[in-house]
């Protein structure tokens, strides 16, 4: 008897009649018409007016108006094509400029019209990226998108995959990691595991606590290792603190360095870790996803010396590169399909064995997803239209920006703004603004308590006047200050000169 029930003729709908077939028509009309509107919409607010200095980074609102600005809630019926060309238009407008020049506030920002281009193409295919039938190009990208990126490192061989960000590429690492070392983990568990202990930083990424929760390792059983007055960390408490996890049971399972960490732009010295790693035979991982893309520029490709040592490294180009959200890479030295192993549970309806191609290219069981969005596009297009020396170009331009800043901070605004270390290792300027109000107070009481306010109230101003973006954070015992982030490829002097005289004018009444 079979399993499956089938329609009866009487079941089977009459094709469509000719009525019909002009609605359809007449649909996809209105919506080429919409879509060619919108687009003009696009190139109008976001890419015209939305790198133009003339023009606010923001039009700050406060949430309920914003709401009721937007008209937020969704209804039975339809709406007609002008009132949703004004919806596009009202989004744009009340959106972040995050290509706007004065935009300073996160490490992504910027605009690349190439990648861009890739990016409206990745959207119009609607492609997910899992077997060789359903995405042959973009297999065939993918794949040498991550080899080129492996060779920067330093590595022959290995293997990777395009991760939904940073955050992700580094739990991925701590899984393989885990999987290597206990591959009984995969069927029964954490209850086939030991207590494990994961180091790194108390300046990494917070996505390492997050990623050691995720995976039922435990934020308990992250153990921070001291770092330096840059925010870089000491090997030899690395050393020491393996030492101490293991004599109170832990396994050490994996160490976390950080090639540009979030707030001080501070680089790990990952040779000196790695003699570390080989000595204790753990998994060495990098997260490079900020200062990654040095790897590019002939000039500042030492900071990260001894890279190729490394298991895992992590890799956000659509930070520095400017190749657009999302382009977040995870690559692996290791050649023995590592990823899909732990990963894999070869669902037969995707991944049969018996396709008439090379099912070596259905790439989608090494990854914890099932629907994967293309990523490699908007960067291989942007190679493609600059190459390596215009990355590099791209690099080695943000380090003058970033140096120029801290040179207008030393030579003009000396009297107003004290860098948090001296000349940054990276292109994080951070600095206080130091009001008129507390300018040789120093000493007093209560300056801390004071100083912690004045970066916030400047923030506010700036939002709600629009005129730019510059985020600010405490770190550890030092309170609040900003950090500046000098990577876009819009950026000019005039920008550099901008932004000091603007906090400058915000705070100048503090």
């Amino acid at each position: 008897m079979s399993l499956f029930v089938y329609a009866t003729d009487e079941q089977i709908m009459e094709p469509a009649n000719h009525h019909d077939l002009n609605e359809s028509l007449i649909d996809h009309a209105e919506g080429q018409f919409f879509l060619n509107e919108a687009f003009k919409i696009i190139m109008e607010e976001v890419l015209s007016k939305g790198t133009d200095v003339k023009q606010k980074v923001c039009e700050w609102k406060e949430p309920e108006e914003l709401a009721l600005l937007l008209d937020l809630g969704v209804r039975e019926t339809g709406e007609p094509q002008e009132k949703l060309l004004q919806r596009v238009r009202d989004v744009a407008k009340y959106s972040i400029k995050t290509s706007h020049p004065h935009f300073f506030n996160q490490q992504y920002g910027g605009v690349d019209y190439h990648s861009l281009a890739g990016r409206f193409l990745t959207e119009a295919l609607n492609t997910n990226l899992f077997t060789y039938e359903v995405a042959p190009v973009f297999v065939l990208m993918e794949t040498e998108v991550l080899r080129g990126l492996r060779q920067l490192v330093g590595w022959t061989e290995g293997d990777g995959i395009f991760c939904p960000g940073g955050s992700t590429s580094n739990m991925y690492a701590m899984n393989l990691a885990r999987y290597r070392l206990f591959p009984e983990v995969k069927s029964q568990g954490l209850w086939a595991l030991p207590r494990l202990s994961i180091f790194t930083s108390p300046e990494s990424h917070y996505s390492v606590k997050k990623g050691a929760a995720f995976l039922g390792i435990g934020m308990d059983n992250v153990i921070f290792v001291k770092v330096d007055d840059r925010g870089r960390m000491i090997p030899e408490d690395l050393d020491e603190k393996i030492e101490l996890s293991k004599s109170q049971g832990a396994v050490p399972l994996l160490v976390s360095c950080t090639s540009g960490t979030t707030v001080q732009g501070a680089f790990d010295p990952l040779d000196r870790i790695a003699d570390v790693c080989d000595k204790h035979k753990l998994w060495m991982h990098v997260d490079a996803c900020w200062g990654g893309s040095v790897l590019f520029s002939k000039k500042h490709k030492h900071l990260m010396k001894g890279i190729d040592r490394a298991n895992s490294v992590a890799w956000n180009p659509h930070k520095m590169l400017v190749a657009g959200l999302q382009c977040s890479a995870f690559l692996l030295k290791d050649t023995t399909n590592l990823l899909k192993q732990c990963h894999s549970a070869s669902a037969t309806y995707l991944f049969q064995q018996d396709k008439f191609y090379d099912v070596n290219l259905d790439i989608g069981d090494k990854s914890v997803q099932c629907s994967r969005k293309v990523d490699c596009l908007k960067l291989w297009l942007m190679w493609k239209a600059v190459g390596s020396m215009g990355l590099a170009e791209r690099v080695d331009k943000a380090f003058i920006h970033a140096s120029t800043a801290m040179f207008l901070v030393a030579k003009f605004h000396y009297h107003t703004c004290i860098c948090l270390c001296g000349q940054p290792e990276f292109v994080n300027v951070c600095f206080w603004f130091i009001p008129l109000s507390l300018r040789g107070k120093e000493g007093t009481e209560d300056y801390q308590e004071k100083l912690a306010k004045v970066a916030p109230i400047i923030k506010e101003r700036m939002m709600k006047q629009g005129t730019m973006m510059v985020g600010y954070q405490p770190l550890g015992n030092k309170v609040n200050f900003f950090r500046v982030i000098v990577l876009s490829p819009l950026l000019s002097q005039k920008d550099m000169d901008f932004f000091l005289n603007e906090i400058e004018r915000l705070g100048k009444d503090l």
